[in-house]
């Protein structure tokens, strides 16, 4: 005996609804920023890490928490960074340059 389409879409999406997670308990998709691990007077510093390394990774290795995390134009992260944490991410293979972040301007001309 064949239940007709319209009887048995509503019943599927039912009992798909009473079995799926409350929306509270599902992950979100996209990771909301943790509290930053470095004291405020700390420097902030530009992480640049080679390609085919993803910065998060890098930054999570150092026991760094991003500000940014940057994947188009540049492959690295923003973050504050403690002594130790600067000199960990120095160490790291998988780091191109750690840069102390700061106010860039043009002259207009070129």
């Amino acid at each position: 005996m064949r239940i007709p389409l319209r009887l048995a879409l509503p019943a599927a999406a039912a009992a798909l609804a009473a079995l799926a997670p409350s929306a509270a308990a599902a992950p979100a998709a996209v990771r909301e920023p943790v509290p930053h691990t470095a004291p405020a007077d700390a420097s902030s510093y530009i992480v640049t890490v080679h390609r085919g390394f993803d910065p998060a990774a890098v930054a999570a290795l150092a026991g760094v928490t991003p500000d940014h995390v940057y994947r188009h134009a540049l492959n690295g992260f923003s973050a504050r960074l403690t002594p130790g944490q600067l000199a960990a991410l120095t160490a790291q293979p998988g780091v191109a340059s750690v840069a102390a972040d700061g106010t860039a301007s043009g002259t207009g001309a070129l």
